[in-house]
């Protein structure tokens, strides 16, 4: 585990090195600002239309004086000029945080899942987890300009659960979700953790990302039927309590979670690293996974939070949250739409083993 735990911190920390920096006498001028944006534009590769330079620029200006300004801040995390400094708030949010998770929730109407919750008799956790380190996460993927962040959510509690049954990391297919589940889903459009689950239990299993990889946009048509290879089945799913951190606390220390969280505001689009205490309301735009949770850091606890923006945002792809608030619905309503798979077999094939709680070796110890 030490030689895992190295690793990431060589990794972030050569990550670090490779990130876009400033210089306060940068933001002096507005000629030291056009070319700070033009050597962002290089770093980060980013093509504008000529008819959209003035436009870009000026949101580049504000976006870069809100992180210079934040910075200077004592808060518990810090800001950065990422690949999303030239996009508007309202443009991000409709790209890159508009699931509307609460949205799809209304249509769906109340909860399914199996009616129970397998954690609820647990009466001690662990002081940290992290998936990671158990092998549990595979790399942080990226969306996109596609809305299909609740088939990330959902592949990635998934595969979670298959390395904890199994022993063996698969990664999985969100594209065939975004292809094929849509008889509650929408794509590209948006959607929910839960139909997904019920789809891929009911679907036999779930394609690997190897047979059937990832594209930005709906095809438009379901290809899993033409499509051989090995699949990853799960036997259900269930939801944590409503509203209850001590309850997720619970279901985190077994597996990978899936949750929803208003992903909306603009330090989260432009966020760095640190623990995220940002303004957030509960408007739930954005699905992600929870894959472990820290004691403190700097007096906060935290959930470590797997994104689906691609390694270059965050800490390598990574959130931490803010945990154990006052609020029952948690920062930014993490607590409020949270859900996870129930494999019980070893095997790819889903199992029907009598429902109970089961923990891996590791975290039983712990318990």
């Amino acid at each position: 585990m030490k030689l895992i735990l190295i690793l990431f911190s060589f990794l972030f920390l050569l990550k670090a090195s490779q990130e876009f920096d400033f210089h306060e006498k940068e933001l002096e001028t507005e000629e030291s600002l056009s070319k700070l944006y033009e050597r962002w534009r290089n770093h980060h590769s980013v093509s504008r239309a000529s008819h959209e330079a003035i436009k870009r620029f000026n949101v580049f200006r504000h976006n870069v004086l809100h992180v210079h300004k934040t910075n200077k801040k004592n808060k518990p995390y810090k800001l950065k000029i990422n690949r999303f400094a030239d996009i508007t708030h309202h443009e991000f949010r409709n790209s890159y945080a508009g699931s509307n998770i609460k949205h799809h929730r209304m249509l769906r109407g109340p909860k399914r899942g199996s009616g129970g919750f397998m954690y609820e008799n647990v009466t001690g956790v662990p002081i940290s987890v992290d998936w990671r380190e158990k092998g549990a996460v595979t790399d942080v993927k990226n969306q996109q300009d596609c809305g299909s962040c609740w088939a990330f959510s959902t592949v990635a509690a998934v595969e979670g659960i298959n390395k904890i049954r199994t022993n063996k990391l698969v990664s999985l297919s969100e594209q065939e979700l975004v292809d094929c589940d849509n008889e509650e889903n929408q794509g590209c459009a948006g959607g929910l953790m839960e139909p997904a689950f019920d789809f891929i239990k009911n679907n036999g299993g779930i394609k690997t990302e190897e047979t059937y990889p990832y594209n930005p946009y709906d095809i438009g048509f379901c290809r899993a039927k033409n499509i051989e290879g090995e699949t990853v089945t799960i036997d259900g799913h269930e939801h944590v309590p409503e509203n209850d951190e001590e309850a997720l606390l619970k279901a985190v220390a077994h597996q990978p979670v899936s949750v929803a969280i208003d992903a909306g505001s603009s330090d989260f689009q432009l966020y760095s690293e640190g623990v995220f205490t940002g303004e957030c309301g509960t408007q739930l735009s954005h699905g992600v996974a929870i894959v472990g949770y820290g004691e403190t850091e700097n007096g906060i606890k935290y959930w470590i939070v797997r994104n689906s923006w691609g390694a270059e945002w965050g800490e390598g792809g990574y959130v931490r949250i803010e945990r154990g608030i006052s609020e029952n619905e948690g920062r930014c309503g993490i607590a409020m739409e949270a859900s996870y798979p129930i494999k019980f077999s070893s095997s790819s094939s889903a199992g029907t083993t009598t429902h109970e709680s089961v923990a891996p070796d590791d975290v039983k110890d712990e318990l």
